[in-house]
């Protein structure tokens, strides 16, 4: 984003911009000035206003949870067919072994300090850049499948990256998922917890960003960090000591990362379908 939009949004003299790695969506900013340090994130895709608008939303509800940090939120902006969204500029360290025990702590507090009567969000967001649905269902089966497995499973066979043979019936995913789902209580969840959705602080403290959010089953949050490795045996300990994993988690990681390998199949392309059809012949 050019430097005279970013100053008369942040109404300060700007004296340095530096890119930012990391993401595949958005261009990322750090941006300094006299009296603060920002992160800048901005996108000229098609549904990038919504998408910050909706990432913000997630903050949000995160913050009013009291369970866990996010960086304070500054502004959601649009000029001419860029938007932007800024946000306090966190600095941030490798994590040590205590600074994973206490955001394993933190993350099970977040799970079990705001619940639903339903599972679902009373907005729809997005992973990745495509859209999520959170429409609201009473059983955690109905709403996995029919709001996370169906749609990218649609997606994936209209992209020609699934044969139509490929993809089960819907009523056999919604019975296999119930058999092993078991009861569930909807816990307010990140919704997209890889390694590069949260940041360790130089003070130690655990911070949430770019959030998917919705009310559903906790073991998604946890099978997400075990996708893409980032998460210490130490997390798992500290969040295990407040929330016993369930009776049938091996199982569920699975099938909760086979709605992320499918965004990423649509996303990005067939080197994850090997992943997705290996899960959907195994469970379905």
């Amino acid at each position: 984003m050019k430097k005279e939009r970013l100053e008369s949004v942040l109404g300060k003299p700007i004296i340095g911009v530096q890119t930012l790695s990391g993401g595949d969506i958005a261009h990322a900013q750090k941006v300094t000035t006299k009296s603060g340090t920002f992160f800048v994130k901005s996108g000229s895709f098609p549904n990038a206003k919504e998408l910050f608008e909706q990432e913000m939303v997630g903050l949000k509800t995160i913050e009013e949870s009291e369970s866990i940090d996010v960086p304070k939120i500054i502004g959601n902006y649009s000029f001419g067919g860029t938007a932007c969204l800024i946000l306090e500029f966190i600095k941030t360290k490798l994590p040590e072994t205590l600074d994973m025990e206490a955001f394993g702590r933190k993350m099970a507090q977040f799970h079990l300090s705001t619940t639903s009567e339903s599972f679902g969000f009373e907005t729809d967001n997005f992973i990745g850049k495509l859209p999520q649905s959170n429409q609201r269902h009473s059983k955690w089966s109905s709403f996995y499948v029919m709001e996370r497995l169906l749609p990218q499973l649609n997606l994936s066979q209209n992209l020609n990256l699934l044969k139509p043979s490929e993809v089960p019936e819907l009523e056999h995913l919604i019975e296999k998922c119930g058999n092993i789902f078991g009861m569930v209580t909807p816990s307010l969840l990140h919704g997209d917890l890889w390694s590069g959705n949260y940041l360790i602080s130089t003070t130690g403290n655990s911070y949430l960003i770019d959030p998917a959010v919705y009310y559903g089953h906790n073991e998604v949050d946890l099978a997400m960090t075990k996708l893409f490795g980032g998460f210490s045996n130490t997390f798992y300990g500290a969040y295990h000591e407040i929330i016993p994993p369930h009776e049938n988690q091996k199982s569920l990681v699975e099938i909760y990362q086979l709605y992320f390998l499918l965004v990423h199949l649509n996303l990005f392309g067939t080197s994850y379908r090997n992943s997705v059809v290996q899960i959907l012949k195994k469970y379905f």
